[in-house]
């Protein structure tokens, strides 16, 4: 499986369950990287986007602790053991994590690839991603030229548990 996320320095990922900030060639990753795949949400995350509505091309699935909780054009799962077993229809590799902050501790370690875009600047937050950096068993397997968005400098980064 993958996780797929724009970190800070700091590895924060938002405030007030929005992203930290928007940036088109992150965004246009993203898209490229997730259609046609499974992507992997919470609840927060999947509210967050343009009116609530799962992304077009995926197949989305939600994790929510609400069993009153529908969407339309989304997979709702109830618990780790039901995600589990959604996911045994999917190959392994078509699959996103993307978040929020729960969605990621809590997979993070099922996980073997990570496309973290690292941006260098230090936002107020309130939701964090693992820090990769402090987990041994990460490694940075490719790194971007720098690159820079009005005044911000960011580059994509890939990682790769090490077995």
């Amino acid at each position: 499986m993958n996780l797929i996320a724009n970190v800070d320095i700091n590895w924060a990922i938002g405030k007030n369950n929005q992203l930290l900030v928007k940036i088109p060639a992150d965004m246009k990753f993203f898209r490229e990287t997730t259609t046609g795949k499974v992507v992997v949400m919470g609840r927060k995350t999947l509210e967050s986007f343009p009116n609530g509505q799962p992304l077009k091309n995926r197949t989305n699935i939600v994790l929510t602790h609400d069993r009153s909780y529908q969407v339309k054009e989304a997979i709702v799962v109830y618990s780790m053991d039901e995600l589990h077993e959604e996911l045994k229809k999917y190959p392994s590799e078509d699959i996103y994590i993307i978040g929020g902050e729960s969605i990621y501790r809590q997979l993070v370690d099922e996980c073997d690839v990570a496309h973290i875009t690292k941006v260098d600047f230090a936002y107020d937050a309130d939701a964090h991603f693992p820090n990769l950096d402090e987990k041994p068993e990460w490694r940075i397997t490719q790194d971007s030229e720098e690159q820079t968005y009005f005044d911000l400098i960011y580059h994509f980064y890939k990682y790769e548990k090490q077995k």
